[in-house]
């Protein structure tokens, strides 16, 4: 069975650790390959920050213009290849084929934005801020970065920070989960054929020890990671301990609003998509459904019609509109989520817990659920619980949605559908969220922006993607200078 290696210094070598832990397919429980594991990977960060080091000295001399002719390369890579990756993709994480690829675009879409980091590193002068007194703000790169990323978009997430950094003139170090590194994998064979000194760019395997190692690191100036909030809690304390800049996006409860204006039919695909694509393993996942008014039977009814259509399956057969949960210990999780709530008196409209897969009976699958008559003050409601379950609740009025959207911890994403441009613009100035979607059901930001996030959603001041990336990895310099005038002189 095959071990994965890091690649540092420009080469593929051999981790230091001999501990390892199998790579799952969640279909099918096939084990894929093995990933260094273990206290012993602390070693390789060092080994990957120290070449990384050597290398931003080099790069971070090379001009903005020529440095980002590298990311029109590597787009071109991701593009040719994006069927391969896909099926990485799909085999390791469990997603389905198309959701692998739309996962692939976002990456590519970041790319393209970095591409334009000549215009957003460009910095500002005022002449004459005095008499023969110039000034301006420039912005150089902070030395060597790392993220440390989630299983849930082996690609994806990446971007939202690998292009910015070394379009910036960075080193990069990239840390992803260990329950998904093929695609990364498979992304440092692009890497690899680009014009970059060696070492400027690593991959490093492991799991918390190697995590540890990156936020302890004197060398690494900034960390960028997303996973769940107790882990963003602890890489942003720990990071900023350590004096280094930390983005940390945490964990999500995202409330949707449905409003008896709303266009019903539209609204129930939309949110169902929404809910239930990846599985509901994604931090922008509609969760917890709100009913406003008397409408409560009606949107139950056109919900109930629209997931129990869906399809759950490997996700290499075209027809699957659902795989699997990333692994057993998630399934049983998220079954024994359901059954507190049960407990506590939720009702259930739609049981997914016995999910079976002919000819994939050993896979992590689990059906779409739907919760109603959930308690507001119990576990169920509270709780983010990252697989494909529904809660539907009801309230009075808009005042009351509202109050309840706004009394939750996390703060990733709020949407609200309607057909009243007035509600629109009060939910998305009142709604205590990052990510606000009207008529949307997954209010994902495109790449010129930032992927926002409040409350215990987001750890850190600026966020991935986007402008805030540029600012991220980069320091500003402010200079004022002034010439004495020479032609005055004699020589």
């Amino acid at each position: 069975m095959e071990i994965l290696k890091n690649y540092i210094n420009g080469a593929w070598i051999p981790s230091t650790s001999k501990e390892t832990i199998d790579i799952v397919n969640p279909a099918t429980q096939e084990v894929l390959a093995k990933v260094p594991y273990g206290k012993e990977t602390q070693k390789d960060v060092d080994l990957a920050v120290e070449a990384a080091s050597m290398a931003y000295k080099e790069w971070s001399k090379v001009p903005v213009m020529k440095r980002v002719q590298v990311l029109y390369r590597l787009k071109s890579l991701m593009e040719e290849n994006t069927e391969v990756l896909a099926e990485i993709i799909t085999n390791e994480s469990g997603k389905t084929y198309g959701e692998s690829v739309g996962e692939i675009q976002r990456a590519i879409e970041n790319i393209e934005v970095a591409c334009g980091t000549p215009m957003l590193m460009a910095g500002d002068v005022i002449e004459d801020i005095a008499t023969g007194i110039d000034e301006m703000m420039i912005r150089q790169p902070i030395g060597v970065a790392a993220c440390i990323t989630p299983f849930n978009f082996p690609s994806m997430i990446v971007f939202w920070f690998l292009p910015y950094a070394i379009a910036t003139g960075n080193a990069f170090v990239v840390k992803p989960s260990e329950k998904v590194p093929l695609t990364m994998m498979k992304i440092f064979e692009f890497i690899d054929q680009l014009d970059i000194p060696k070492g400027l760019v690593s991959l490093v395997h492991g799991g918390k020890d190697s995590v540890d190692a990156i936020l302890e690191h004197p060398t690494i100036k900034a960390v960028s990671f997303v996973g769940s909030t107790p882990v963003a809690r602890y890489i942003y304390s720990k990071g900023t301990a350590n004096g280094k800049r930390v983005q940390a996006q945490g964990g999500a409860k995202n409330p949707v609003v449905i409003l008896p204006d709303a266009d019903i039919e539209m609204s129930t695909k939309i949110i169902a998509d929404s809910v239930y694509g990846c599985a509901g393993q994604r931090c922008l996942a509609a969760s917890t459904i709100i009913t406003v008014d008397d409408q409560k039977r009606q949107i139950k009814d056109a919900l109930y019609e629209t997931v129990k259509s869906r399809t759950t399956g490997y996700g290499l057969d075209r027809e699957v509109n659902m795989g699997p949960v990333i692994t057993p210990e998630s399934k049983a999780r998220i079954t024994g989520l359901i059954q507190k709530g049960l407990d506590e008196g939720a009702k259930v409209l739609l049981d997914g817990r016995n999910a079976s897969i002919a000819g994939y009976e050993k896979g992590n699958f689990l059906n779409p659920t739907i919760l109603e008559d959930v308690a507001l003050d119990k576990e169920l409601i509270k709780t983010e619980i990252f697989g494909p379950v529904m809660s539907l609740i009801s309230m009075k009025n808009i005042d009351d949605a509202l109050k309840f959207v706004n009394s939750g911890n996390y703060g990733n994403m709020a949407c609200l559908f309607t057909g009243s441009g007035a509600n629109a613009r009060r939910f998305r100035n009142e709604a205590d969220a990052g990510n606000i979607g009207i008529n949307i059901g997954v209010a994902a930001p495109m790449a010129q922006f930032p992927f926002s996030g409040w409350k215990d959603s987001f750890f850190g001041d600026l966020h991935g993607q986007g402008k805030h990336a540029i600012e991220f990895f980069t320091q500003t310099k402010v200079i004022i200078e002034r010439w004495p005038n020479i032609w005055s002189r004699k020589f």
